[in-house]
């Protein structure tokens, strides 16, 4: 149980946990949250809607986002470390804009300035790499828990079926709950940006798209050296193959050269002394 090939994931743990720690250090938490009234219409602060996926203001947040994002590593191992950190950026991208424009635009109105407070935290994210681990993940097993005291009367024992994915389904909703409603309406988001993407809603170009490999740590050579190291390794095979002919050649040749009389005659004499 570690992050092995998964360093995207491991990145997102360690910048997460990180992150938020530094912010309750340096005591600046007020900036990553998004009051629509306040921020938005009075002092126009737009910028908050590109770095409220930061961090999360509590330790708990923190704790169960953390957790979660471990359990949902699988993700990556089966995309790849480069499709994987390509998801998360575009995703990223879609839920900063998505989430503070439906609050501010008509839920807010439509709540009478009830609904007015977006909490920090990368709750989008985490639920749209929630609904690729949904589709994607099979589960291993599964166990009912009895709702009766009472014998079963046939072969279906009366209960709730759970999974062994079922736990971190918890830890995810309990997440999308901790800062109800803005948390809840984050996790929606992420969620439905994370079905577009499976089912291929969003733009074909978009979802073909992928980050530089050195983003992820991966080494590209430029196609000029990869030609360069094969023209090499096939002129390296050609110049041993062909001495190796010549020397074979060179002993049949020796080998099936004939003797003329004189010399056969001198073996004779040879071979009798």
């Amino acid at each position: 149980m570690s992050f092995t090939n998964a360093p995207v994931t491991r990145s997102l743990v360690y910048g997460l946990v990180g992150i938020s720690i530094a912010v309750s250090l340096l005591d600046i938490k007020h900036y990553f949250y998004i009051l629509v009234d306040l921020h938005l219409w009075r002092f126009h602060q737009t910028w908050r809607a590109l770095i409220y996926q930061l961090c999360y203001t509590n330790s708990s947040e923190v704790l169960f986002a953390a957790m979660t994002l471990y359990n949902m590593r699988a993700v990556e191992r089966m995309w790849g470390s480069r499709k994987f950190a390509t998801f998360v950026f575009i995703t990223a991208i879609f839920t900063s804009v998505l989430t503070p424009t439906i609050l501010a635009l008509f839920l807010r109105p439509l709540t009478l300035g009830l609904f007015n407070y977006l909490p920090a935290g990368p709750t989008p994210i985490i639920f749209a790499v929630l609904a690729q681990y949904h589709a994607m993940v099979p589960p291993i097993y599964k166990y009912k828990i009895a709702t009766s005291i009472s014998a079963p009367t046939d072969d279906q024992t009366q209960g709730i079926t759970f999974s062994d994915k079922s736990y971190r389904y918890l830890l995810a909703f309990q997440l999308a709950l901790f800062q109800w409603p803005g948390s809840l309406l984050g996790a929606l988001v992420g969620w439905m940006v994370g079905l577009s993407w499976r089912m291929e809603m969003l733009p074909r170009s978009l979802i073909r798209w992928r980050l530089p490999g050195w983003v992820v740590g991966m080494r590209t050579q430029r196609r000029s050296q990869e030609f360069e190291g094969l023209r090499r390794r096939l002129e390296g095979e050609g110049a041993s193959t062909a001495a190796a002919t010549g020397v074979q050649s060179q002993a049949d040749g020796e080998g099936g050269r004939r003797r003329t009389m004189g010399q056969q005659v001198m073996d004779q004499f040879q071979g009798a002394f």
